[in-house]
């Protein structure tokens, strides 16, 4: 089992928060990446009942954000989104199946380079107007060609997209979408929580517009009503709706009453994600938030809001 002690190479930025890593965590330090010429830490989940010389095989979720995902000594502000303890939960009461998780590092600075789908503006409204290098494709290259093989061959993984999913909020969950559309042949289920919908002009309104066959994902979409903009998430779900996305069975749309733009925002929204998108057996659909909002397809083909 994983070493709790100097989890990430850079934890010592985040003070003396105490590790909260719960369950079987393998750490994965300085993983390379000759795509895009860096080394990033890895942390991965596998699920209770994993064994050394068992044959089962388990779907895969991939996370961004690594540092956020498991261990509040690393994640940002000291706030985690308690994956590893939801998912033990939620797989020792047979709620999800279950499944390996892994945690990708960002790299600080370049977060806005490797997330960001296209080359905007990092800040408006900024006097030198700096630019994202819009490496959003290399990493999704990144993910499949070098880091999905390896933990493919290192764990017992079901290799085919169609046991895979990746996942992230705010430009995390941003590029999960767009990674997803570019790449439907790798990854097919997908945790977008808050996407930063704003950024280059709407660019992920113009990649879903073009879009001519729905390709084969599963998508938990999400915001809370406290985020700026967060009516620009129902403007996503109803263009993707209106490629063919079905409400409750491939596309989750939920806002939640009051929640902003934070990792305990997040954090609230992992276990009712892991049940859509990983369910036991039949879909589940007994899962609530406090004050949350819904979205079904009215006959006029747009979204609105019910309660729940």
């Amino acid at each position: 089992m994983l070493d709790k002690i100097d989890m990430f190479s850079d934890a010592s930025v985040f003070g003396m928060a105490k590790h909260t890593l719960t369950g079987n965590i393998k750490r994965h330090r300085g993983f390379p990446s000759k795509v895009l010429g860096n080394r990033r830490d890895v942390l991965v989940y596998l699920p209770p009942g994993y064994r050394r010389f068992s044959r089962q095989r388990y779907s895969v979720l991939y996370l961004h954000d690594g540092q956020n995902v498991f261990d509040a000594a690393t994640s940002f502000s000291g706030v985690e989104w308690g994956v590893d303890e939801t998912a033990e939960r939620l797989i020792r009461e047979k709620l999800i199946e279950p499944l390996i998780i892994v945690a990708i590092a960002n790299m600080g600075e370049d977060r806005i380079h490797e997330y960001a789908p296209t080359g905007g503006v990092i800040d408006a409204k900024a006097k030198r107007k700096k630019r994202s290098r819009g490496l959003a494709r290399q990493y999704g290259q990144f993910l499949i060609e070098e880091l999905k093989p390896y933990i493919d061959k290192k764990y017992r993984t079901k290799r085919e997209a169609e046991f895979t999913g990746l996942g992230g909020s705010s430009l995390g969950g941003l590029v999960t979408l767009a990674i997803g559309i570019l790449f439907p042949h790798a990854f097919t289920r997908l945790v977008v929580m808050s996407p930063s919908i704003w950024w280059d002009d709407f660019a992920i309104y113009r990649l879903v517009d073009l879009i001519e066959q729905k390709p084969p994902l599963k998508i938990w979409l999400d915001t809370g009503t406290n985020e700026p903009g967060w009516e620009q998430a129902r403007e996503l779900g109803s263009r993707l709706a209106e490629k063919g996305w079905k409400l409750y069975d491939d596309l989750q749309y939920v806002e939640i009453g009051g929640a902003d733009h934070s990792e305990a925002a997040w954090a609230t929204r992992v276990d009712p994600a892991l049940r859509f998108l990983f369910p036991a057996q039949a879909p589940i659909a007994n899962y609530s938030i406090t004050t949350e909002r819904q979205m079904r397809l009215p006959a006029d083909g747009r979204l609105r809001r019910i309660w729940r």
